[in-house]
């Protein structure tokens, strides 16, 4: 019995940590209350291989050619990036090539300390890909112009560079 509730007290303290990587510190969604936080999910399907999309948002010169933008991005885990000119910034959690990157993503005018979680799938269909976006972890009022900010400066400027 005791051993019961020693597993269930690590997992509570487990699900409700924060996340240290590289100096960064990532609280859980569940440490944030529903009122403080939301989610943005959008598919969009792109003419391209998942390994060409997945290189698109990695790779610092194709970002820079497609957003008309500069980026500095660090293509490993725990790698920094700026975007926009430094305008977004954050790391990169998880990589999975051609398939998936989780990144602590953050405009520069937010807190200090404050990021949200962008998680970026890539699917095969056909001859393109599926890219399924899911935002989560900022302030439910900043819900309705990230929306926006995810089409007009990255998805179509993304089809765009590809249909040339």
């Amino acid at each position: 019995m005791a051993m019961k509730n020693e597993t269930r007290t690590r997992r509570q303290m487990i699900g409700g940590s924060t996340v240290l990587l590289g100096g960064l510190t990532l609280v859980s969604a569940n440490a944030q209350s529903a009122k403080s936080a939301t989610t943005i999910h959008q598919e969009v399907d792109l003419r391209a291989s998942p390994s060409q999309i997945y290189e698109l948002l990695l790779d610092s010169k194709q970002f820079s050619a497609f957003t008309k933008d500069s980026a500095e991005i660090h293509r490993e885990a725990g790698g920094a990036f700026k975007l926009f000119g430094g305008r977004v910034e954050g790391r990169n959690i998880e990589l999975a090539p051609n398939q998936r990157i989780v990144q602590a993503w953050r405009p520069a005018s937010w807190a200090p300390g404050v990021y949200s979680i962008a998680r970026f799938e890539l699917k095969a269909q056909g001859a393109g890909t599926r890219l399924v976006l899911d935002h989560t972890g900022f302030a439910e009022g900043l819900r309705e112009t990230l929306d926006e900010g995810w089409h007009e400066h990255y998805w179509e400027p993304m089809q765009k560079y590809l249909r040339q």
